[in-house]
């Protein structure tokens, strides 16, 4: 297996060398903390190129001078990845106190872009900073004020948005990176609870197939058991119409990953 700080050679469409290199190296090649260059990864602002046998991420000299010369200034890379976390941190960002706040992201005015699980085992939030300032520019009325109706409602309904925002976020990065129909459904049917994937792939045979790519989870995910439960159900879609949602677009799908499987005689990725 690559050693993470280890250039390699591989080939491109042309047949020229091509200079493969590990998380690692890349991102001290960007300048970027380790966690950093990962949410760059996270949110596609660098792409990934073959993996290595064992299926470790490889990237290309390529793509990281591409993403070099997009960023701009040396600094400009690092502010689109930094995160604040929890509610005291982004509130300082936006401007406003921490419950106003923690209202507003329940509520689902700002996404979060990730978490962290404490050694309370509670969830803490991250947020882009980036996002955040460009909410508080773009809505300077909800940082003021009596918050809307509608907001009033959820509160009183105790409703949380994040954990759902989050899931809609992270797996529409996921899907952007997926080249392949079953990739894509892999990455729908991560999401569903045991029995809804049961019973929308009834076939163990395709379970098998979409376990085998399911993506891994994201950045920071907790190795301690009982904190990696806690994150396991931010991983899990909950509200029934959410779970319809992803269970009608695993539907849609399967449908493409099985027509490719049709044309090529093989079922799985080609």
């Amino acid at each position: 297996m690559m050693q993470m700080g280890t250039a390699v050679r591989g080939e491109v469409a042309d047949g020229a060398a091509e200079v493969l290199m590990g998380g690692g190296q890349a991102a001290g090649e960007l300048g970027l903390s380790r966690s950093e260059f990962a949410r760059a990864v996270q949110l596609g602002i660098v792409r990934a190129g073959p993996r290595t046998l064992g299926g470790a991420a490889r990237y290309a000299r390529a793509e990281l001078d591409r993403v070099r010369s997009a960023a701009g200034p040396p600094d400009a890379l690092r502010e689109q990845v930094e995160t604040v976390a929890g509610a005291e941190a982004a509130a300082g960002v936006v401007g406003v106190g921490p419950s106003r706040f923690t209202r507003l992201a329940r509520c689902g005015h700002v996404t979060p872009v990730g978490y962290r699980i404490n050694r309370y085992r509670a969830v803490v939030w991250l947020y882009l900073s980036v996002e955040l300032r460009s909410f508080a520019s773009r809505e300077p009325g909800m940082l003021r004020g009596i918050a809307p109706s509608a907001d009033r409602e959820l509160m009183a309904a105790k409703a949380d948005l994040r954990p759902r925002k989050w899931r809609g976020r992270h797996v529409g990065l996921l899907l952007r990176r997926a080249a392949d129909p079953w990739e894509r459904a892999a990455v729908l049917a991560s999401v569903l609870p045991e029995d809804e994937l049961r019973q929308a792939v009834p076939d163990p045979a395709e379970r098998i197939v979409l376990a085998a790519l399911a993506p891994p989870p994201p950045y920071g995910h907790p190795q301690v058991p009982a904190a990696a439960a806690v994150a396991l159900g931010l991983l899990t879609a909950g509200p029934p119409d959410e779970i319809h949602w992803y269970r009608t677009s695993l539907d849609f799908a399967l449908t493409g990953a099985r027509g490719q499987s049709k044309s090529t005689g093989e079922r799985g990725p080609t």
